[in-house]
């Protein structure tokens, strides 16, 4: 029997990273050690209850849930409420968490969990990098597998023209992170805005019982920001293409690339430098995604939903 691969998803739930965190919970190949929120679409405090409520939801109380940064390293929080709404996870409703998180910080608990693994474990940060960057800092990265971040562009941003939320919303974690030594994989918009649900797909996840119902509303909501911005009749997916990307990597196409971010112009802040064509003579440090078996993924997506009913 092949064995496990232990991860802990970072992140920032949101309305993608709620379907990120099902499909892990829906996954056989994958041993949840543990998820930590961080600021990002939402606050802490909404990003950490968003969390427990869909683990609830799940029936999966035994999954701790740790709450870490509450701000960027060195910039100003700011949330993304106008694509995930005041509470961050907007649109079907979710009775309070019927618990609180773990005593401690974030980092505190994955730099224990990691410690304790017997397996090098995955990193699966879906929101912006704080945490990861300061675990990093502290432990150096001993015991990690690999990080596959959902952050970051090849071409052009979501919360600017030339940078992504993420990687925006703390750009001096990301470059951190991107320059540990680490084997990184960035899935960015490139590859998640090829992850668009169509009505077709809602009517697939809904056909699969209460948890793909749920998955559904979740994408009425987030849908109604993309098809303002956009024009599209749906929404991406995007922080569940990563976790995608651990179980099945053949479904994202990579490049290894060098990826810089971008700290000091305002116009630019937090835009991911990918030197595609291998322009500037720096040695990679990601693999990059730049491709999705989109038809894959959603097949994926709904067949690991439908476990959950």
């Amino acid at each position: 029997m092949n064995r496990r691969t232990p991860i802990i998803l970072d992140c920032d739930p949101g309305h993608d990273d709620a379907i990120a965190l099902l499909l892990a919970l829906a996954s056989p190949e994958l041993d949840l050690l543990g998820v930590t929120t961080v600021h990002g679409n939402q606050t802490l405090e909404k990003t950490t209850a968003n969390a427990l409520r869909v683990l609830d939801l799940a029936g999966r109380e035994d999954v701790p849930v740790a709450a870490g940064a509450d701000r960027p390293l060195v910039r100003e929080l700011t949330v993304a409420a106008h694509v995930h709404g005041d509470s961050g996870l907007d649109g079907p409703s979710l009775p309070p968490p019927g618990r609180g998180p773990a005593a401690g910080h974030a980092v505190d608990f994955m730099a224990r969990r990691i410690a304790e693994s017997p397996a090098p474990v995955t990193l699966v940060p879906t929101g912006p990098l704080t945490n990861v960057a300061l675990l990093l800092e502290r432990t150096g990265g001993a015991n990690i597998e690999r990080i596959v971040l959902m952050g970051g562009a090849v071409a052009e941003g979501n919360m600017t023209p030339a940078a992504e939320f993420n990687i925006w919303a703390d750009p001096e974690a990301a470059d951190r992170v991107f320059h540990a030594g680490l084997d990184v994989t960035m899935v960015g918009l490139d590859v998640t805005h090829r992850a668009v649900t169509t009505p077709a797909l809602q009517e697939r996840l809904r056909a699969t019982g209460t948890i793909g119902a749920f998955v559904a509303d979740l994408v009425d909501f987030f849908a109604v920001y993309h098809r303002e911005t956009y024009g599209w009749d749906g929404a991406p997916i995007h922080d569940a293409v990563a976790v995608a990307c651990v179980l099945q990597p053949s479904l994202v196409t990579t490049v290894e690339r060098n990826v810089e971010i971008e700290l000091d112009s305002d116009l630019c802040r937090g835009r991911t430098v990918v030197d595609l064509w291998n322009r500037s003579g720096r040695a990679p440090n990601a693999h990059v995604g730049v491709d999705l078996d989109s038809d894959g993924f959603f097949d994926l997506l709904v067949e690991r939903i439908a476990r959950l009913g």
